[in-house]
């Protein structure tokens, strides 16, 4: 063990907090010869806290753990659009940070940690399925729905859950460099990188409309990808002119309809990555893209990782 200090790790948990949120911090910072950290889990008081998912936490540390700590990680915890975190526990995460702390939220922790005013103008994310809500609560945060954390410095989130296994490999590779990182990973069994952001993992690209004046629309292009589909024969299927359907079709969607049809093209890709044997080329052409560059250069664009890589992480096969 290093002669120097341990770096001081806190985990802070709140209401609702799901448990692998908790663990993983907790496991990839636990004090080891190769790991020169200390953890400390707190809560807003010591003292039983209701977690999620069924668990209880029964902490021995309160807030004054956040006054000692290098770093503090915030798990993600329920329903996360609705209270914010209590006053004090707000303060002491800005108290935190104003004397030097780096705060790192995993998954929905975002929602606590934007409470705190500290990632206004600054990039973030968050589990896929709360990216619009923390970007409606919170609008001067700049949320990007597609990686698997952010790095602002002083201020650091999270995907979804297993991202915060991303996210803590991360640091560590600042903290201790490429080596220990690797290490680190082989202990817990993962990738000490992995390929593209959280969008590969959104169960659907397509956006839920926000209404249905064009669902028999979207419908009739839904079974025809496979062939061309311009704006003009959108519109015709809508009785509509194009300029009315495409500003319709923006305000119902909040996509032009060509990006709709791109990512509903994107979509059937995935399916058939996961579902069949097909080429890439030959689900090009089924889908609508053409060739399989066409479709790679659009894949990667949309979702940050290959069609290769894709069906090697969700083929049902595997």
């Amino acid at each position: 063990m290093p002669s120097t200090r341990l770096r001081r790790v806190a985990v802070l948990v709140l209401e609702g907090a799901k448990p692998l949120d908790v663990g993983i911090p907790a496991q990839v910072f636990t004090t080891r010869a190769s790991m020169p950290y200390e953890v400390r889990v707190c809560g807003a008081a010591p003292g039983i806290v209701t977690g999620g998912d069924g668990l209880s936490y029964h902490l021995a540390y309160g807030l004054e753990v956040l006054a000692w700590a290098d770093i503090v990680f915030i798990p993600g915890y329920r329903f996360p659009d609705r209270d914010d975190p209590p006053l004090p526990v707000l303060d002491a995460l800005r108290q935190a940070h104003d004397r030097g702390a780096r705060l790192a939220a995993i998954s929905t922790g975002a929602f606590a940690l934007a409470a705190t005013g500290l990632l206004d103008g600054k990039r973030a994310t968050t589990h896929w399925h709360y990216t619009r809500a923390i970007a409606a609560k919170y609008p001067l945060v700049q949320v990007d729905e597609n990686v698997l954390f952010a790095d602002e410095g002083d201020v650091l989130t999270s995907a979804g859950a297993a991202s915060g296994i991303d996210l803590c490999l991360h640091i560590v590779r600042g903290d201790l460099g490429v080596a220990a990182s690797n290490h680190a990973a082989r202990r817990l069994v993962a990738a000490p990188y992995r390929s593209g952001g959280q969008a590969q993992y959104v169960q659907r690209d397509v956006p839920e409309p926000l209404g249905e004046r064009f669902a028999a629309t979207r419908e009739w292009a839904l079974r025809r990808l496979g062939e061309p589909l311009t704006l003009e024969a959108l519109a015709s299927r809508a009785a509509v002119s194009p300029r009315t359907f495409s500003r319709r079709f923006l305000d119902e969607t909040g996509y032009t309809p060509m990006q709709w049809v791109m990512r509903a093209r994107i979509d059937r890709a995935r399916e058939l990555l996961e579902q069949s044997e097909l080429s890439v080329e030959q689900i090009a052409g089924d889908v609508g893209l053409g060739t399989g560059s066409n479709l790679r250069l659009h894949f990667q664009r949309t979702l940050g990782t290959t069609p290769s890589e894709y069906r090697r992480t969700f083929s049902r096969g595997e």
